[in-house]
Parts: C-alpha cells; structure tokens; sequence
C-alpha cells in the first residue's frame, strides 16, 4: 500500500478475547492493520485464526477486548448501513422476490418505491440477473443468490464492503466465474472491500492487499501487495509470478496450519 493512500479503515492495537477464567479463549492478539481507501484486502490464515472475528468487529457486530476499530478515523460502535457485509451464505429473504430483497435496502433508508425499483433494477443488472428479477430465492442456483447478495449490498451504496466467504460453498467453476463477476465490480466501482478467504488462488485474483495471519491467536504473518487485481485478463492465473506468489503464501499458510492443528491436538 502506498503511504499516501487515504486510509478508509484501521484496526488499532485491536485483541479479541472470549470468555473469561480458565476457559478464556484468546482469539486474536493486538492487531494494527490499514485499510486504503478504494483497495482490495483479503485475509488469509489457518480456521479458527480471527479472520472472521476481525471481520465482525469492523461490521460492528463485535466488540474489541482492547483497541479500537475506526471508519474514517471514527471509532466503530454498532453496525452502519455504510458497511455492507455478505456471508458464506447469501441469508436472503425468501418471502421476497429477488427484485424486492435488492430493493429492501434503499426502502429501509429512505428511498421512494421508485428510487428503491430503478436501484435494484441496475445492481441486478450488474450481476447479471436482470432476467431474474421476480424469481424467488428458492428458484436459484447457490452461485445466483450469492449474487443477489451481493447486488443486496451493493445497493445500500455503502463505503465499504465486508465479505467473509462468500463464495466457499460453490462449486469451482461457478467460484471461479464470481470471482471473475466481482473483480469487474470492483474494477468498476471501486468500493473499498475486506474479503476473507481460504483460497490463496482467489486471494491472489482478487486483492491489492493479502493479508497472512497466525494460528490462533491471529496475529499478522505477512503482508503482500500483488498486483493481479488491476488485470482484467482471467489467465493471469498461470503467469509465473502467480504461481511463484501462490507458493511462497502456500508456504506460510501450509506451516500455520500444521500450529493449528497441534493446538486442536493438545486441546
């Protein structure tokens, strides 16, 4: 990250302890962390590092043991419809046909019916799902509610967006085709987004930031800065620095995993 970049969010010297007495669990240890205005940022780390933990606390559905999480230098004290967040899965409302779950969120904040309508209409044809408008979530693929999902967030127009897995569910191919969907997105919104991900592949295709965490308690391993996010080109994914990068994370990740798993063992 360059450092004149606008700073959008930070986590400052933010730990997340839960419980208390001896069956505490110390989830993440003090964690300083930028995140640059219009970037890209994916966590990577071994399960039970905090990656989601870090995630919650910036949506505001967490509370830091000690530190501060801040959004344009103020400090997070609840949820705020300026972060969107979008799940492993897509929790859409299934009552509601996928034109009105789009629409709900303008509705919520003050839209007029047809300002909500004309909203919904163009994030649903960003997704590609225009055709799809008065389906019922019920009558969709896994992949085309995680869309909806994502034109749901999209369209509250927040300033950053949260997403912890979203795509881990999916089959490769419709994994690879979103991944392809959203990096068009963000290349052509340029919203500010935390992505969390146990893929090193979708990491690397996606982000101008890789964050590497620890076996818990989360702490930052490394930090890397690829460059693959600014290509428009799917085969970017066979270029030698892909592969080269893919090691060197695998690599990380792969010698966490191992400390993950002695802890499960000793536990």
């Amino acid at each position: 990250m360059a450092a004149s970049a606008e700073i959008k969010a930070r986590f400052d010297a933010v730990s997340k302890r839960f419980g208390s007495g001896p069956d505490a669990v110390q989830a993440l240890e003090p964690i300083t962390l930028e995140i640059a205005k219009n970037g890209f940022v994916c966590l990577v780390g071994p399960s039970g590092c905090g990656k989601s933990t870090l995630l919650n606390i910036l949506a505001g559905f967490e509370t830091p043991t000690s530190g501060v999480a801040l959004m344009d230098e103020l400090p997070i004290t609840g949820p705020d419809p300026r972060r969107g967040v979008v799940f492993q899965q897509g929790a859409l409302f299934t009552w509601m046909t996928v034109h009105d779950n789009v629409a709900f969120g303008p509705l919520a904040t003050g839209s007029t019916p047809a300002e909500a309508g004309r909203i919904a209409d163009r994030y649903l044809e960003m997704v590609g799902l225009a055709g799809f408008a008065r389906r019922y979530p019920y009558e969709l693929s896994g992949g085309m509610q995680q869309r909806v999902g994502i034109a749901r967030a999209l369209a509250n127009d927040p300033q950053l967006l949260l997403m912890d897995e979203p795509f881990a569910a999916l089959d490769a191919q419709t994994r690879e085709l979103l991944q392809e969907e959203i990096k068009r997105i963000w290349q052509d919104t340029r919203k500010t987004v935390l992505w969390i991900t146990h893929s090193i592949e979708e990491a690397l295709f996606l982000a101008t930031d890789i964050v590497v965490m620890t076996a818990r308690p989360g702490r930052i391993k490394a930090r890397l800065s690829p460059q693959f996010a600014l290509s428009r080109d799917p085969a970017v994914v066979a270029s030698a620095e892909f592969v080269r990068m893919k090691a060197d994370i695998f690599g990380m990740l792969r010698d966490e995993a191992l400390a993950a798993q002695r802890q499960e063992a000793a536990s």
